[in-house]
């Protein structure tokens, strides 16, 4: 899929994320951490993986390079695979990170067919989109074709009734409170059956 298929919506939050760079991994810096993971001193790891001590401390102070053997070893002696030796730990800290957006106050972007309200675009690189739509298309025939991008996509209805059109399914008619869940790479899009714009809350996932 090109960035020209998916909604401008979504191509406005994935531009709004920054890279991070990749952080190199320090080998030995790993395997102190793995050991000590294990309530272990160098004596003992040593042990475990047939190394003299001396040896185990070179490496962990990235004074020699260890050999595949050596690698071998020190994995068998921890009792992982080889490649977690070289797979960075995941951060397990909480980062708190936290938005509120109040009533009316998120970012508006309008198109021909929805008018949407971006919720918490305060924070980026987001795994989730969460935002309001205000439905204001009347048929399937007002979209230039199917709406379609990466990732899962949830609705709930809020307010007024909408029919939900998807590329594999049978059009479905849904009030305030009824949800759908889907898979946002197949084509869909929703219109208003309500009298008024129906209001509905999109959540998309940032694949």
């Amino acid at each position: 899929m090109t960035s020209k298929d998916e909604p401008s919506l979504i191509r406005l939050a994935r531009a709004s994320g920054d890279s991070s760079p990749v952080e190199p991994l320090n080998l030995g810096a790993r395997v102190r951490e793995l050991r000590k993971a294990r309530d272990w001193t160098l004596e003992q790891a040593a042990k475990e993986a047939g190394l003299a001590r001396s040896t185990l401390s070179k490496i962990e102070n990235e004074q020699m390079s260890p050999t595949f053997e050596l690698m071998k070893k020190l994995a068998d002696g921890l009792g992982i695979g080889m490649p977690q030796l070289f797979t960075p730990p995941k951060k397990a800290q909480v980062n708190g990170r936290m938005d509120v957006t109040r009533s009316d106050h998120g970012s508006a972007h309008v198109t021909p067919t929805y008018e949407h309200e971006l919720l918490n675009s305060g924070l980026t690189k987001k795994a989730m989109l969460p935002y309001r739509a205000r439905i204001r298309a009347r048929s399937f025939d007002e979209f230039d074709g199917w709406i379609r991008h990466d990732g899962e996509e949830f609705l709930y209805v809020l307010t007024g009734a909408v029919q939900l059109f998807t590329e594999f399914y049978e059009p479905v008619d849904m009030k305030r409170g009824d949800s759908a869940y889907y898979d946002a790479s197949m084509g869909h899009n929703v219109v208003s059956t309500s009298a008024e714009d129906a209001l509905i809350l999109w959540v998309t996932s940032m694949a």
